[in-house]
């Protein structure tokens, strides 16, 4: 829900927690890339729009029945700085995040969590570094995004109290995804981190900002098959087995709307990101 130096949230904490609850709050911060267009003499660290790199005999991404997937972004894992985070991402190579736009049927077919058979509008593949191909032409009648060059910045992220994780702690046993009556739902303490920084933006690991419930909570649910109610603990496990791999926010300079002023998450499970199974990362999207 917000990002900021571990220094200012340490302070904003202090200003409105109790010693103890502060320390434990602080503890939760996650560090994050942040992603932001790069400027001058920036270091690039990858790319919205363009068109991808690909290696030799690796086919574009299709959902079947329904057309080729639109690239969202590029990021330069040898670029990034990996070192900062506390995701397992690779050291080389390029991550593409691949997503069905709607440009081909006017947004008639969503990509949902909870519709399985709408998964395979939205990949992520990984090009070993090396593999790389030149530029692949995209598919006729797709309209490449205007590319914008993005640098990193790590930042400290946090996450909204009726997080599972923040519930866990401070909360155990209150009901998933609901405020609860602790002072890190005091609205105080609330409105000052909104006001710190209430902007979603792009973003490589850390805490999601999330524009509606904590997307995590529907990753998990779309993983249990949806057949799980939010007060079976089951949800609650399936919660923690999952982190951010990035998102991408609505932005006019390389012409992406997500619905309304939205947002593009995926997910990983972080056994599958050490396996390097980035076909298994699950993806989500949230609007206001």
């Amino acid at each position: 829900m917000t990002h900021g130096s571990s220094d200012v949230l340490g302070a904003l904490a202090s200003q409105h927690l109790p010693s103890d609850v502060a320390g434990k709050w602080s503890a939760l911060l996650r560090p994050s890339a942040r992603l932001s267009p790069a400027a001058g003499s920036a270091r690039p660290v990858g790319r919205l729009g363009g068109r991808p790199r690909l290696p030799a005999g690796v086919e574009w991404p299709v959902w079947e029945g329904h057309g080729p997937l639109s690239l969202i972004a590029s990021i330069d894992c040898g670029a990034l700085p990996v070192q900062a985070l506390d995701i397992d991402l690779p050291e080389s190579g390029t991550l593409l995040f691949f997503y069905f736009d709607g440009q081909l049927d006017d947004g008639d077919a969503l990509v949902l969590a909870e519709d399985r058979d709408s998964w395979a509008g939205a990949r992520v593949l990984h090009v070993p570094a090396g593999d790389t191909g030149p530029e692949r032409e995209t598919p006729e009648d797709l309209k490449p995004y205007p590319v914008v060059p993005l640098t990193a910045r790590v930042e400290m992220t946090v996450a909204e109290p009726w997080h599972p994780r923040m519930r866990d702690t401070f909360a155990p046993g209150a009901p998933l995804g609901q405020r609860y009556d602790h002072p890190v739902c005091a609205q105080e303490f609330l409105d000052a981190l909104w006001e710190l920084d209430d902007t979603v933006g792009h973003q490589v690991g850390g805490h999601a900002h999330s524009i509606q419930n904590p997307v995590e909570i529907e990753i998990a649910e779309a993983a249990l098959g949806g057949e799980v109610p939010w007060d079976d603990p089951r949800l609650s496990d399936e919660v923690g087995d999952f982190v951010l791999l990035a998102q991408f926010d609505s932005d006019d300079a390389a012409d992406m709307m997500w619905g309304d002023c939205g947002t593009l998450y995926w997910l990983i499970r972080p056994r599958d990101l050490v396996e390097r199974r980035f076909d298994r990362a699950m993806f989500t999207w949230q609007c206001s």
